[in-house]
């Protein structure tokens, strides 16, 4: 057992050697992004039933690296705030299904055709989805019955927040972003992703190379059985890499892992629960079904593109795995592992909400 153990931490410790400087970049995007992008601006554009947007809502979630709960309130404050029910499904799903930050860990754990088809998926399954539900008719008074503390995140999931008024220093700005990436943002997310790496190192370490070649070949089967996964768990982008990298190492395709890197970090109960109070019945109907029959396409496709090019996606995460052993992985490990134990700390207000939010459900 004490063998088990030991080999399972080793292997938790590599994943985070190998993942630790990117994640660590990742946030700090992150902090950039809160600086420089005016929360205003995303709800200025969002307010029509339109096309333009969805596309925009779609577009504007990509980047943004949100927890799957920590999403919701924001959501909520933008359909509060007057916008579309299809921009704020869009918004619902581009957000948690990718970031800079996964982005950042997808490179660094996979290889640059995930990198590039993971968000370009995000944006088009968000796309689908609000397109199709702005076909629905609209509620009249719907923003009017949200409630602030729909999420159970009491005042901090409000996203009309009237600081926003006043344009501080870009200096003050950037201060206040970086330290909102590092503090709030990695409390909410830091949990869930040593939770992924735990989990991909359980899987590293004890199922067998072969395994997904011998009991999923089925390539139409692995795709199902990881939507199957992936649609109730509760699990954010960041913290499914690491379980996808290990996956694949074991055998399964990249369109299953694409599948799985979808559908896991935007559909849980919790979000279901939003949308199917907000949204409606037939709305929430869509917003599942879109999700998973896009992931699937998208799956199946990424699973052609693989072929037709004959990049073989393990090679890429074996060589990742191999280059854990500079001074500077290190660093950036032992970095990571202080941030996010620094926001368990009593009175950090990163990790003292239930549902993850933090000050990350403003928006």
């Amino acid at each position: 057992m004490l063998e088990i153990m030991i080999g399972i931490l080793a292997e938790c410790w590599e994943i985070l050697l190998e993942s630790a400087p990117y994640v660590l970049f990742g946030f700090f995007a992150a902090g950039l992004l809160k600086a420089l992008v005016p929360e205003e601006a995303v709800v200025r554009h969002l307010g029509k039933s339109s096309t333009g947007s969805v596309l925009k809502a779609s577009l504007f979630g990509v980047p943004l690296p949100l927890c799957s709960c920590g999403v919701i309130p924001a959501a909520i404050g933008l359909r509060k705030q007057g916008a579309s029910k299809g921009a704020s499904a869009s918004f619902l799903v581009s957000v948690p299904e990718t970031g800079v930050d996964s982005i950042a860990i997808t490179w660094a754990l996979l290889d640059p055709i995930m990198t590039l088809v993971r968000p370009v998926s995000a944006f088009l399954t968000a796309t689908v989805t609000g397109l199709l539900i702005n076909l629905l008719p609209e509620e009249s008074g719907a923003p009017e019955e949200i409630k602030e503390d729909s999420c159970g995140c009491g005042s901090s999931c409000s996203s009309d927040d009237s600081s926003s008024a006043d344009n501080p220093p870009l200096l003050k700005r950037l201060r206040e972003g970086i330290s909102y990436a590092f503090g709030d943002l990695l409390g909410d997310i830091g949990k869930w992703l040593l939770i992924g790496i735990v989990v991909a190192g359980v899987i590293s370490y004890l199922v067998p190379d072969d395994f997904f070649v011998h009991y999923l070949s089925s390539e139409f089967t692995s795709l199902l059985i990881m939507l199957a996964v992936g649609i109730p768990l509760y699990i954010c982008a960041s913290a499914s890499t690491p379980i996808a990298a290990a996956l694949v190492l074991k055998g399964l395709s990249p369109g299953a892992a694409l599948v799985f890197l979808l559908a896991g970090p935007a559909t849980n109960a919790a979000t279901l629960t939003v949308v199917y109070r907000y949204f409606g019945r037939a709305a929430t109907g869509i917003y599942l079904a879109s999700i998973a029959v896009c992931s699937l396409v998208f799956g199946y496709l990424l699973n052609r593109l693989y072929g037709m090019t004959g990049i073989d996606i393990t090679r890429w995460v074996e060589q990742a795995e191999s280059a854990t052993s500079s001074p500077f992985a290190l660093i950036s490990a032992l970095l990571l592992l202080i941030l996010i134990a620094k926001n368990f700390l009593p009175g950090r207000h990163g990790s003292s909400s239930d549902c993850g939010c933090g000050d990350s459900c403003s928006s």
